[in-house]
């Protein structure tokens, strides 16, 4: 994979789920992957699975809610490897709820990690890829940007926002910088159990046990995009388990 090897990729969230899945698909294709997320133990896990399989890695915990951890890693990319190629900003919550339970809490901490902590990235990483003359921007979303259903409209909210942050970024990015959404719809992974809403947590689980397929599937469209050309920017991709309305 000619377009993936020796990049140099920084991802956030990368302790589990769709970030730890791709973290360890790009290195196995030849990235230097540059892995942040709050738990400093899962990192250390995963960066020794990633340098057990013949991988180069570099870790530091990550709190995408600080600016000062989202410039802490870019910065460790740099140091460690010279640039950052692509910044994959995965972190994310889901807190969902009714916005009768008015679990406000729960609100600020989606809009400072789903829309805050995107933007966070993209003040990281900006500066470098423009002095640089190259660079990718890679986000995670939601197929929640595309459908709001009852009890998920702050974090729909947050998603059909951080698309729109996206395609903004894209329109001013000029013709050296590219910029990805990926928008997952549902997926193998402990995010439907962070519904702090106790029916909600249920059905989401359910639904998740019956039909979501596995992050693996994400994992592998962030991958399409980041090897294309550099003349060839895939801006959107949608990705649901086939039986998903």
């Amino acid at each position: 994979m000619p377009g993936i090897k020796d990049k140099v990729v920084a991802i956030t969230g990368a302790s589990s789920g769709i970030g730890e899945v791709t973290a360890l698909l790009l290195a196995e294709r030849g990235a230097k992957v540059v892995l942040g997320a709050r738990r400093s133990d899962r990192l250390e896990e995963l960066a020794a699975r990633i340098e057990k399989a013949g991988g180069d890695t570099a870790f530091v915990r990550t709190d995408v809610r600080r600016r000062e951890d989202l410039s802490g890693l870019v910065e460790l990319a740099r140091e460690r490897y010279g640039g950052l190629d692509v910044l994959v900003n995965n972190a994310g919550v889901g807190p969902i709820s009714p916005l009768d339970d008015l679990r406000v809490e729960d609100w600020e901490d989606t809009i400072d990690v789903n829309v805050k902590g995107v933007l966070y990235g993209i003040a990281a990483a900006l500066p470098v890829f423009r002095e640089q003359g190259f660079g990718h921007f890679v986000t995670t979303a939601s197929t929640a940007a595309y459908r709001v259903v009852p009890g998920m409209a702050v974090y729909a909210g947050s998603k059909v926002a951080v698309r729109a942050i996206c395609e903004g970024l894209r329109q001013e990015a000029g013709d050296a910088l590219r910029v990805t959404l990926v928008s997952p719809g549902m997926t193998s992974t402990a995010f439907a159990e962070g519904a702090t809403n106790a029916e909600v947590r249920a059905r989401n689980v359910a639904t998740r046990d019956t039909l979501a397929m596995p992050p693996e599937a994400i994992a592998r469209a962030i991958a399409f995009a980041i090897e294309q050309p550099a003349d060839v920017d895939v801006n959107e991709i949608v990705v649901r388990p086939t039986a998903q309305a």
